[in-house]
């Protein structure tokens, strides 16, 4: 019905500007992640393809986003990714390493840790779901419940997103924005918040957030996929090991981008053709492992971004806050609205699409008040990943809900202190180490 509506609208472009024109999509697209009637992927293609028929960008401003760098070191670290993931390999890596916890508090500790540093490189999503069953089987085994051990999983899987420039989709987000304004983020240069906050959050988990974790039996009917663990015996030894060293020697290429002179996306690509090359992988199994709802969203939002710009919309946004925060707003506070805005967004739609809505706002809010944009948009982009308040915060915090026997409120009283703890850290950090006035 929303929809509709919008699309009547529209059809009077003729009395709109561009910047309104644009407006209307940016609150399309703000209520359809909001409330997910449609897939995420769909309602940024309709915004997208809405932007080249009303006349706002052309079919090369509009699509530019899926030739955009960004796009193409997701498709490569999918597969890379994948590759870990199809030989059973980060299974053998999360099975070897769990089982040396002697405790339950020893346990949650060791699953923090491990999850926390593979979703720094890989998918969180992946991590947490090769991870699922591995600490299912250990809680089957060692008598410990589930619903002890899988909340702290997803939760550092999405704090683990904050230790490198490919931890999360939305890390990239930033990153491309600044870009344009000859700016960027060091590869590890988001580790500088989000590491002392995944640690804080092991600390608080083994400690005082121990006693409010769910304590709750599994499901009696509990027919979880998760419980039937995926055979990688027939898998060759020699894959599994290749499969670890390709990614190793891709993450140092990036790493070392400026050295070597190859791009962040040349590198993954190098990475994928080599697995698919030497038959670690199938092109199948490679394609398979791609996310197409991750590159649609990606893309498909990115003409968004470029609209907010071209047509001057972003910063009517931007000064309609200036204003409402005063006449000399302080970069702190606002800062700090940013961050706060960002985790109540990201714990109802995808964090994804938060950091793609408020990166653009944000950039021109901060160009606005002549401040360096990227205390602001390292408090979005971390804001937007703590996801921990609810069910749908995220896809990992959704894989658990029936295996965890987990409800709305359990999410609330185990995640809302993890975010009052990031957020504090945050607003220590982000000033000291990204000044505003360099």
């Amino acid at each position: 019905m929303f929809f509709l509506k919008l699309m009547t609208l529209i059809k009077k472009e003729v009395f709109m500007s561009p910047s309104t024109i644009t407006l209307l999509f940016l609150l399309f697209a703000v209520v359809m992640f909001v409330f997910e009637k449609i897939p995420l992927g769909l309602t940024s293609m309709i915004v997208c393809c809405g932007l080249v028929v009303t006349g706002v960008l052309d079919i090369q401003e509009a699509f530019t986003g899926f030739i955009d760098s960004n796009v193409i070191l997701f498709v490569a670290m999918f597969i890379v990714g994948g590759a870990l993931f199809e030989t059973g390999m980060a299974n053998k890596i999360g099975g070897v390493v769990t089982k040396f916890a002697k405790s339950e508090r020893m346990l949650i500790v060791t699953i923090m840790v491990i999850v926390g540093f593979m979703s720094g490189v890989l998918s969180n999503t992946g991590t947490a779901a090769v991870l699922i069953p591995v600490v299912i089987g250990i809680a089957a085994k060692s008598g410990y419940k589930r619903s002890r051990l899988l909340m702290p999983l997803v939760f550092a899987a999405a704090m683990g997103g904050n230790l490198s420039l490919i931890g999360a989709p939305g890390n990239l987000i930033a990153q491309s924005a600044l870009k344009n304004i000859n700016l960027s983020f060091g590869f590890f240069e988001y580790a500088i918040v989000g590491l002392p906050i995944l640690i804080a959050g092991i600390i608080f988990y083994a400690t005082i957030g121990f006693k409010i974790l769910p304590n709750k039996e599994a499901p009696a009917d509990d027919d979880s996929v998760f419980d039937q663990q995926q055979d990688f015996s027939n898998v060759p030894k020699w894959k599994q090991i290749l499969s670890l060293v390709i990614l190793v020697l891709t993450l140092l290429g990036m790493i070392f981008e400026e050295q070597t002179g190859i791009k962040l996306c040349i590198a993954g690509c190098l990475g994928a053709l080599a697995l698919i090359v030497t038959g670690v992988i199938s092109e199948k199994e490679a394609l398979k492992a791609i996310d197409l709802k991750t590159i649609f969203l990606f893309g498909g939002t990115l003409s968004l971004a470029a609209a907010l710009e071209k047509t001057g919309a972003g910063e009517l946004i931007a000064d309609k806050v200036i204003g409402a925060l005063g006449s000399h707003p302080s970069p702190y506070i606002l800062t700090f609205v940013v961050f706060i805005l960002c985790c109540v967004m990201t714990n109802f739609m995808s964090n994804t699409a938060t950091t793609a809505l408020m990166v653009p706002i944000c950039l021109s809010i901060a160009q606005g008040m002549g401040a360096d944009p990227r205390a602001v948009l390292m408090a979005c982009v971390i804001g937007g990943s703590c996801a921990y308040a609810t069910p749908i915060g995220m896809p990992a915090n959704t894989m658990v809900v029936g295996a965890g026997g987990y409800t709305f409120m359990d999410y609330a009283k185990s995640g809302f202190p993890m975010i009052i703890i990031a957020t504090v850290i945050s607003m220590i950090i982000l000033p000291i180490a990204f000044p505003f006035y360099p």
